[in-house]
C-alpha cells in the first residue's frame, strides 16, 4: 500500500457509481475520496454530499485534485476522459469495457503508457476472492480441453425493474459488450489468449461466441441481457484432464471493487502492472470488436 492515502476522484453519478464506487471509495482506509464529477451537476452534488466529499463542475479541476480517478461511465464516454486523466497524471481505475471501439481503447492504453500511470480495469469476477483464487488454481493446473460460459441477464426482459435497464449504451450494444468482458476475463487467464473468434446472433440481444485459444483449447460463450427471468444466470465450466470444474459463486460488487482499489494501490506502489490493466482491457475490446464484425458479416 502507499504510505499516504491516494486521492481518488469519481467520474459518474449513475446507479453503478452510487451503489458500488462511491461507498467503496469513501470507506477505503488507504484512500481519500477527493470528489465527484458527473454529466449531471445536480447528481454529482447529491452523491458528493452523501459521502462528505466535493462535487466538481469542471472535470479537469477534479483531475488536478486527485492522484487517480475511478470511472463509472458508458465506455465511449469513459475512454476520452481517461485519456485526459492520464495526461493530467492520474492513475486509472476503469470500468469494463474500456471502450467499444479498438481505436478508443488503444488511445487509453497509449495515454496511460505515455504518462506512466498505473491502471486497473474492474472486471468484477477477477477481484472477487473466491473466483479469483479458482481462476489462479485452474490456470496453474492446465490440461483443459474445452470450456463453456453462460452469462444471461434479464435486464431487458418484460417486467424487469433493474435501474441498469435505463442505460442507453447497454440497450445499443447488448450483452456482447456488457457481460462479454466478464466471460472473457475468466476464460483468457485459464485457456490463453484468443486466436480465433466467430459469433452468431441469438434471440433479442443474445450472442453465441466460439473461441479458439493459444493453449489449443476451445470455448463457447452465450451472452445476453434479455433472457426470461427464470432462465437468467451465469455459469462457467471447464472440462479437461482433471475432470469438470465450475466457477464458484460470489456475492455483490462492493467487496470486489475495494479489492480493485487495492490492486491499483499496489500497482502505484510497485510499478508492476496488474493482469487486468488497460492493455488487458484493450485486448478484450479487440476480441469483442472482432466478434461483432463476424456476426455483422453473417447478418
Amino acid at each position: 500500500m502507499t504510505s499516504t492515502p491516494l486521492r481518488i476522484g469519481l467520474l459518474g453519478t449513475g446507479p453503478w457509481a452510487a451503489r458500488t464506487h462511491a461507498p467503496a471509495l469513501a470507506d477505503h482506509p488507504s484512500v481519500t475520496f477527493s470528489g465527484v464529477w458527473g454529466r449531471r451537476p445536480e447528481a454529482a452534488a447529491e452523491l458528493a454530499a452523501a459521502h462528505s466529499t466535493t462535487a466538481y463542475d469542471d472535470v479537469d479541476a477534479l483531475f488536478a485534485a486527485s492522484d487517480a480517478v475511478a470511472v463509472a461511465l458508458p465506455p465511449d464516454i469513459q475512454a476520452p476522459l481517461a485519456v485526459r486523466a492520464a495526461a493530467a497524471g492520474c492513475h486509472l481505475l476503469l470500468d469494463k469495457p474500456v471502450a467499444t471501439t479498438v481505436d478508443g481503447a488503444r488511445a487509453v492504453a497509449d495515454a496511460a503508457e505515455k504518462a506512466g500511470v498505473a491502471s486497473v480495469v474492474f472486471c468484477t469476477i477477477r477481484f472477487a476472492s473466491g473466483p479469483v483464487a479458482w481462476i489462479d488454481q485452474q490456470a496453474a493446473a492446465g490440461g483443459w480441453f474445452t470450456a463453456s460460459a453462460q452469462w444471461l441477464g434479464a435486464l431487458f426482459s418484460a417486467g424487469a425493474d433493474s435501474p441498469y435497464a435505463a442505460s442507453p449504451w447497454r440497450k445499443e450494444k447488448g450483452g456482447l459488450w456488457d457481460v462479454g468482458p466478464h466471460a472473457l476475463s475468466v476464460l483468457l487467464p485459464v485457456l490463453g489468449d484468443v486466436t480465433r473468434v466467430t459469433a452468431a446472433a441469438g434471440p433479442a440481444d443474445t450472442v453465441h461466441l466460439v473461441l479458439r485459444h493459444t493453449s489449443g483449447a476451445s470455448s463457447t460463450a452465450t451472452l445476453g441481457l434479455s433472457a426470461p427471468p427464470a432462465a437468467a444466470g451465469m455459469r462457467v465450466e471447464l472440462r479437461g484432464e482433471h475432470g469438470v470444474v465450475t466457477l464458484p459463486e460470489w456475492d455483490g460488487a462492493r467487496e470486489p471493487f475495494a479489492a480493485a482499489v487495492d490492486a491499483l494501490l499496489d500497482s502505484v506502489r510497485t510499478g508492476q502492472p496488474h493482469p487486468c490493466d488497460v492493455r488487458f482491457g484493450l485486448r478484450l475490446t479487440e476480441i469483442l470488436a472482432e466478434a461483432e464484425l463476424t456476426m455483422d458479416s453473417d447478418a
